[in-house]
């Protein structure tokens, strides 16, 4: 199986590359029609949610992201 690989894009959407499966709340599948890479809206302005369709562009959103280390998560009770 190939390896998931998501990408944060400064000042655009989130990058989701490989094998994966896209739910909504109910757990009920998207229809990817066979795509491998996918584009997740940042912005909130996209038409097309949770995917991007550029609005960010128009928008003029601006977010950079810089890889760092997160903190271990909180011992479960």
């Amino acid at each position: 199986m190939a390896e998931t690989k998501i990408t944060v894009n400064n000042h655009g959407p989130l990058r989701v590359e490989g094998s994966f499966t896209v739910c909504d709340a109910e757990g009920k599948s998207f229809d990817l029609v066979g795509r491998t890479v996918i584009s997740f809206c940042r912005c909130g302005h996209s038409e097309n949610k949770p995917f991007c369709d550029g609005s960010h562009r128009r928008t003029g959103f601006q977010s950079e992201v810089k890889a760092r280390q997160l903190a271990p998560p909180a011992p479960k009770a």
